[in-house]
C-alpha cells in the first residue's frame, strides 16, 4: 500500500487522536481544549456540564444549594449556569471541555486569583472558593457578572476564547478592560467601574466601550479577544 493510500485510515486516525498518558500529574492537557483530571483518593470541583468522558469509577454530585451556607443559597438562587459546580470523586480519569475554549492551567501557591465564574473549568479540592456578584455592574449588563475567588494552594484550570492576553497593573499604570472580555485578575486588585458617556452614542453597542473595568494597584489582568454575553437562570 502506498504512502498516499495509508492516509486517512481508521488506524491513522486512532493513532493521531488517542488518549496519551503524559505523566503531568493531577491536571494533564490532552489537547489545548481538553483537560484530563487524574483522580485517586481526592476529588475535584468542575464546571457543571463540562464532563465529556471518563475512565474508571466516578461519582458526579451537583453542588448543594446550602454547601456554602445560607448566604450561598441566595447566591445560587440568582447565579447563571456558568457559576454552577459539580463535585467529582472516584478513581480514574475524567475529561473536561467547555465549548471548545482554550484551557489554561494555573498552580496557586498560597495565592489568590479572581476569575469570571463562566471561565472556571476545574480546581483542586485544596483550593478555597467563593462566588460573588459584581453588583455595581449588574444593572448595566443582562445578568451581571459573577466572579469566583480562588485562594490557597492547588491546581486551577480556566478557559478563554482564543489566546489570552495578560496585562500588568502598576500604581503608575492602571489597566482598563471591557467587562465582557475580562477573564481574571490577581487577588491583590479590586476593580472599579468607569462610565464613558461619550461612547453611548455609538450605534449597535449597548455596553462594551460605554463602560469599563478599571484596575489600579499592583497585579495583573487577563483578557480574551472575545466578548461574552451573560445571562441569569430563570
Amino acid at each position: 500500500m502506498s504512502a498516499v493510500e495509508n492516509r486517512y485510515t481508521l488506524r491513522e486516525f486512532v493513532e493521531q487522536t488517542q488518549q496519551r498518558d503524559r505523566g503531568e500529574g493531577f491536571f494533564e492537557m490532552e489537547s489545548p481544549r481538553i483537560l484530563e483530571v487524574n483522580l485517586k483518593s481526592n476529588f475535584v470541583w468542575t464546571k457543571m456540564g463540562s464532563m465529556i468522558s471518563y475512565l474508571g469509577s466516578m461519582k458526579f454530585e451537583r453542588e448543594g444549594m446550602f454547601d456554602k451556607g445560607l448566604g450561598g443559597f441566595f447566591k445560587k438562587a440568582v447565579t447563571g449556569e456558568g457559576a454552577r459546580l459539580t463535585k467529582v470523586t472516584g478513581t480514574g480519569k475524567v475529561y473536561l471541555a467547555d465549548y471548545g475554549k482554550k484551557i489554561q492551567i494555573l498552580r496557586l501557591e498560597n495565592q489568590e486569583i479572581v476569575v469570571n465564574a463562566n471561565d472556571i473549568l476545574a480546581f483542586e479540592d485544596t483550593v478555597s472558593w467563593d462566588i460573588k456578584m459584581m453588583k455595581r455592574i449588574s444593572s448595566m449588563m443582562a445578568g451581571g457578572l459573577f466572579q469566583m475567588t480562588l485562594s490557597g494552594t492547588g491546581m486551577v484550570a480556566i478557559t478563554t476564547h482564543y489566546e489570552p492576553l495578560t496585562l500588568v497593573v502598576t500604581p503608575d499604570q492602571p489597566v482598563y478592560t471591557d467587562p465582557n472580555a475580562t477573564v481574571a485578575w490577581s487577588g491583590t486588585l479590586q476593580p472599579n467601574f468607569k462610565t464613558d458617556i461619550s461612547f453611548r452614542t455609538l450605534i449597535g453597542r449597548s455596553s462594551g466601550e460605554s463602560f469599563q473595568m478599571e484596575f489600579v494597584g499592583n497585579g495583573f489582568v487577563v483578557v480574551q479577544p472575545f466578548e461574552e454575553v451573560y445571562h441569569v437562570e430563570g
